[in-house]
């Protein structure tokens, strides 16, 4: 079950190990800085294209974020 306490736990635990700021975050989502904070605080989420892009910057899996699983790497595509 999603937890958006834990999402928002990882957003912002894996934006402060780059020393991002929430401004520069909201800019790669291309939203406000206030829906970071809210979705760190555990008030709200996010698309599941956000959700991709988050992913994609922080090179982890969307299990990881969404609490699934506490193994942040991401799983490789299956060939053929």
């Amino acid at each position: 079950m999603l937890s958006k306490e834990l999402f928002g736990q990882r957003i912002r635990e894996l934006r402060l190990a780059r020393k991002e700021t929430q401004p520069v975050l909201a800019e790669l989502l291309g939203v406000g800085k206030s829906q970071i904070s809210e979705m760190e605080n555990g008030n709200h989420t996010t698309s599941a294209e956000r959700i991709v892009l988050l992913c994609e910057h922080y090179k982890v899996s969307a299990d990881y974020l969404l609490g699934l699983t506490d193994d942040p790497r991401p799983r490789r595509k299956k060939e053929g």
